[in-house]
């Protein structure tokens, strides 16, 4: 039985993984900013190698991200569907909408 408490919940689920995935990218670009800095320096290459691992870490953290807000995607919309289906209404409803059509929006902009 799905409830407006249980929507809310997922919703914020779903907003926290945006913003955790929006910051792993931001990662990924300053760690590669870095390195390239290094490369241009002519680094030790131990640390190198070691700035090199850090950004690798990063990039394996969005696909896994990725697949984590997927799953809680599909899990907000089976409970919004749910809740529609029992004619419940109000303000939690439509964040929810509003962030389903985000995450789709962002996940149609980032599979061009």
């Amino acid at each position: 039985m799905a409830t407006l408490r249980n929507l809310k919940i997922k919703t914020g689920t779903c907003k926290r993984i945006v913003k955790e995935l929006h910051s792993y990218e931001k990662e990924v670009e300053r760690e590669a900013a870095k390195t390239a800095e290094m490369k241009e320096k002519g680094a030790d290459p131990y640390d190198l190698k070691q700035q090199e691992n850090v950004l690798g870490e990063s990039r394996m953290m969005i696909p896994d991200c990725r697949k984590r807000l997927e799953a809680s995607l599909a899990d907000l919309k089976g409970t919004l569907a749910e809740l529609k289906e029992e004619n419940q209404g109000g303000l939690e409803i439509e964040e929810a909408e509003s962030t389903v059509a985000d995450i789709e929006k962002l996940f149609e902009t980032t599979q061009d």
